[in-house]
Formats: structure tokens, sequence, C-alpha cells
């Protein structure tokens, strides 16, 4: 980020307020790779394209390559969606034209944007996920999320330098918390789920499982012209080894989905204050995934 989360939410007030449209880009190969965010969904990433096709399923408030954050409130049996900031927005924005959550700091231009969000919680109070009560008592969160986006990344101009920071506020009674630091939501297409072994390059078709795994993880269309892939330096989170890398299909909602996951247990309480991952994102064809993927990976 270009300055602390502290430093830009203090200096928020004092700015105009930020109108969450946005277009930002780079050339990579053949095409170039457009990223779009909204009004509509807080500042969120609505669309990214490359070669004239669409990577992101942005039907309502949750499909989108977006942030989100779940807490335990200290109570037992755990459940995801029950206290679960959201950046993009909640359910019940559903398809609608506004966002639950509120925009409150952006900037863009030329290859890079940078943003903050006050996000929504996915459930208002009183409604219930698989028959769990939201434990929110309130529709919007004081938990804050910071991204900032870059198109191309040194000599890689197929990847996307993606970098966000959770801002957990004080008070709040969480032993375990688990940030889903980036989780792209992806049109039916991309049918092809793959693990990535870094070190050699090679490609490993996946399961549908649902859940995560270690390795990094490539969706792809069948032919391979076009994929998408996702690598963190900070995977894994300490007592989680096997996991951090997700995949999913829905068939019924014609979406798959990737995330990069990260957790933290902490029996005396999780701390408030910032918590801050950097991923990158792949996109091109299989082996532009691959290739950069790898090449960045086993950078010095």
């Amino acid at each position: 980020m270009p300055a602390s989360l502290v430093m830009l939410l203090a200096l928020a007030p004092f700015a105009e307020a930020p109108s969450g449209d946005a277009v930002v880009r780079g050339k990579a190969g053949k095409s170039e790779i457009v990223v779009t965010t909204t009004r509509r969904l807080a500042g969120a990433v609505h669309s990214l394209t490359w070669d004239g096709v669409e990577f992101i399923d942005s039907a309502d408030h949750g499909r989108q390559l977006q942030s989100a954050a779940a807490f335990d409130c200290g109570k037992p049996g755990f459940h995801a969606e029950c206290f679960n900031p959201t950046e993009a927005g909640s359910r019940h924005d559903g398809a609608g034209d506004t966002s639950t959550s509120r925009l409150v700091w952006q900037r863009a231009g030329g290859n890079e944007l940078s943003t903050i969000t006050r996000m929504a919680f996915w459930l208002r109070p009183g409604e219930k996920s698989d028959g769990k009560p939201a434990l929110n008592a309130a529709a919007r969160s004081d938990h804050f999320v910071s991204k900032r986006v870059a198109v191309g990344y040194k000599t890689w101009p197929h990847a996307v330098d993606y970098r966000v920071t959770f801002r957990v506020p004080p008070g709040e009674p969480h032993t375990y918390a688990q940030f889903e630091a980036l989780t792209g939501y992806m049109p039916p297409a991309f049918s092809k789920f793959h693990t990535l072994n870094v070190t050699t390059g090679e490609l490993t078709e996946l399961s549908d499982g649902p859940g995560e795994q270690a390795r990094p993880v490539v969706f792809a269309t069948a032919d391979g012209k076009h994929a998408m892939g996702v690598w963190s330096p900070d995977q894994p989170s300490k007592g989680y080894e096997r996991a951090g890398y997700g995949r999913f299909r829905f068939a019924a909602e014609k979406v798959v989905k990737w995330n990069c996951v990260f957790r933290v247990k902490e029996p005396k309480g999780v701390p408030a204050g910032e918590s801050a991952f950097r991923m990158i994102v792949a996109v091109g064809t299989t082996d532009d995934v691959r290739t950069t993927l790898s090449e960045i990976a086993r950078e010095k």
C-alpha cells in the first residue's frame, strides 16, 4: 500500500467521496489485462478481461474478484458466513445496483488501483445461512479492507500483483479468524482445475473437491487458451500447512470459484489491527499462467 491503512483511514473523511468506478490495464502478450471496479460493488473488482474473454462472473455481491473475512466471535461451531465482513457487499444486496459496503478511498491510474472499503456483513441481523444465525448486530461492519492491484509485475506482464490488508477493530471477542484474502468467481467455461508445483512448473489435474489443499490452483478452459491462477508467498498459515488454496464447482449456479485463504487461531483472542497478504494472480493461456507463477515463485 502507498501508506498505512490507519493513515489513509484518517485522511478519508477529508477526501472527496470516491465513485468506485475505475479501469486499469496493462499489455500482456497479444492483448491487455483490463481490471474494472464499480460503484455497485463499493470498488470491488467487477471484471477482468484478456483476449476478449471475461474471467469474472459478477452476478450478485459475492461473485467477484474480492476479499472477505470470517470470525467465530468466541463461540463454538464456527460457520464462515455468520460473522463475515465482505468487500463487495451483502447477500441482501443481491443483483442490485447498490452495496451495503462503503468505499471510503480510491485511487486509480495507468496499470494500478488502490481502495479502502468498510465491509458489509454478508448476512444482515436476523438472517441465517445453512440454518445458522448471523452473529452480527449491524448490516455494516467496523472491519476495513484495503487493496493495491497492479497489472504487470517486473518482467512478467501476465501477472497481477494483488496486495490486501484487513483491519480488525478492537473489542471483538474472536479466537479464530479466517481471511479469504482473495477469491475469484469465474464462468463455468473455466472447467479444468489444476494444481501447480512451482518448483518444477508441473500442472496436475485437480478434482472438484470441494475444498482446499496446499498447492496453488489454476483454472483453465478446456482448450487451454484462457486460464487464471493464484500463488502467494505468504502461504501457508501456521498450523494449516495442508490448506490454503481452494476450488469449488457450483453446477446449479453455473459458476466456479478459487480462493487463497489464511487463518489465525488464538485462544487468548485474535489481536486487533492489520493483517496483510500478497498474492500474484496470473492471467493468459494455461502456459502463460504456469510459467508466470513458477518463475515469480522462484524469484530471488
